[in-house]
């Protein structure tokens, strides 16, 4: 054999070993991409979902959404989740299949029950119990109960009913509120924030996933979040977060700013993740009164051990020694005054039993609804605008200059009893010293004459 056959030789096989590296390199990139790993993975039904959808063009985001999720990557398909057995109220019978159309936390509980526990015993699952209470009051008959289902229902939840075929009827669906009523009795929704059918951890983990909910003007968290040190950090540290990681832990996976998962929901180095929200709040701030909840020193210290993971030891006890401090300031200065006046205007029968037709009814439900919640909500996540200008100065403007002289034009004498209040004494008039360093201090620092 000659020496430039043996040549030929060599130069055929390396040409084609790099032919096979690169045909299988083409081969596994294809591969790599998630719709084509998924289809690859994905069994017959699944399949045969994906194709018709994607032929119909009805809902193909669904089919590129999963195709890119942890679900597809282990192989969970659709009908894991869609699978309806005969008797479930909302069975649909689907192109040969037998459909649920509303999948439910009991579903997601095959795989999840520790979060399905959890959830299940939190505030959040029960969110549609404000059917009700003077908020729904103003939304299903003040307003209208049109308004409310694409209002509160849509954060709160609704209940679903169901047509004789199975499928969700309108007022109820869509809605992924966080307390939904589901036809198989469960409460809730994981799409809430583990939006479908990606069923993203990161996204759950996004502040703004909370605040598609908690914002406005009875419950600014997003805002507040976002005007504190702690929003400020997580926009400017965001690239640091680490969002998507499976283990996700504040001072060991990350480091540069808490989201609302951090304080109410994710793992520490001392405690483990819960989906339980009010497992580390030790107030409720909703009410006209605020109150210690139960086992509120269980949760206190359960909330301390997330601050303390950032927080030196006196930092964080001072701060929710000041917190509590404000919310006790405004129950007693404002809420338990403001209450007494209108119990009296009502047993004086210059309030009616029914809500909301009396002019000073309304203003009463703002200083606690909207202005003493901003007070204390952001007391409680060191928002100090909203403590201050968004909240205590809106309580007193409306209380002093509103609502004080509104009780008095319908029962004379009757704000005498909110004014006996320590905190009031005030309105009895500076005295001449106290008037006269105000003014001197306002000349010196602006060079103007105060009015």
């Amino acid at each position: 054999m000659s020496l430039e056959f043996k040549k030929f030789i060599v130069a055929l096989f390396a040409v084609a070993f790099i032919a096979a590296v690169v045909i299988v390199g083409l081969i596994e990139r294809d591969r790599a991409r998630p719709e084509k790993a998924a289809r690859a993975y994905a069994d017959e039904a699944t399949k045969a979902c994906i194709g018709c959808h994607d032929q119909k063009h009805v809902a193909v985001v669904w089919n590129r959404q999963w195709e890119q999720s942890r679900h597809a990557e282990k192989g969970i398909g659709c009908m894991a989740c869609h699978q309806a057995q005969e008797g479930d109220p909302d069975l649909w019978r689907h192109e040969g299949y037998l459909v649920a159309t509303v999948p439910s936390p009991k579903d997601c509980q095959g795989c999840h029950d520790k979060e399905f526990q959890e959830f299940t015993a939190s505030h959040h699952a029960k969110a549609a119990q404000f059917i009700g209470s003077l908020d729904n009051i103003l939304g299903e008959v003040v307003e209208g109960t049109q308004a409310a289902n694409l209002g509160c229902k849509q954060c709160h939840g609704s209940v679903v009913k169901l047509d004789e075929k199975g499928l969700p009827l309108p007022g109820g669906w869509p809605n992924t509120g966080i307390g939904r009523v589901n036809p198989d009795g469960s409460l809730g929704t994981c799409t809430a924030c583990h939006t479908r059918h990606n069923f993203s951890k990161a996204q759950a983990r996004e502040p703004r996933t909370c605040g598609r909910c908690h914002m406005g003007p009875d419950h600014p968290q997003i805002e507040i979040y976002e005007e504190s040190k702690h929003g400020i950090m997580f926009v400017a540290h965001r690239d640091k977060m680490r969002l998507d990681a499976d283990e996700w832990v504040v001072g060991k996976t990350y480091t540069a700013a808490p989201t609302c998962a951090t304080c109410h929901m994710a793992a520490t180095p001392t405690q483990k993740s819960t989906h339980d929200v009010g497992a580390r709040i030790s107030w409720t701030l909703r009410p006209l009164f605020s109150k210690r909840l139960d086992n509120w020193e269980v949760k206190r210290e359960a909330m301390t051990k997330v601050c303390l993971e950032c927080h030196g030891a006196n930092w964080v006890t001072n701060y929710m020694q000041m917190f509590d401090n404000a919310v006790e300031l405004y129950n007693t200065k404002f809420a338990a005054p403001a209450n007494e006046v209108m119990e009296r205007l009502k047993a004086a029968g210059k309030v009616t039993p029914t809500p909301f037709d009396d002019a000073i009814e309304w203003t009463f439900y703002e200083l606690w609804h909207h202005e003493g919640r901003r007070a204390r909500h952001g007391a409680s996540m060191m928002g100090p605008d909203f403590t201050q200008w968004h909240g205590f100065y809106e309580v007193a403007k409306h209380f002093y200059a509103k609502f004080l002289p509104e009780a008095e034009k319908l029962l004379p004498g009757v704000s005498e009893v909110a004014l006996a209040h320590e905190g009031h004494q005030w309105k009895k008039g500076m005295s001449p010293d106290d008037l006269r360093r105000m003014i001197a201090f306002y000349e010196e620092r602006y060079g103007q004459r105060v009015q």
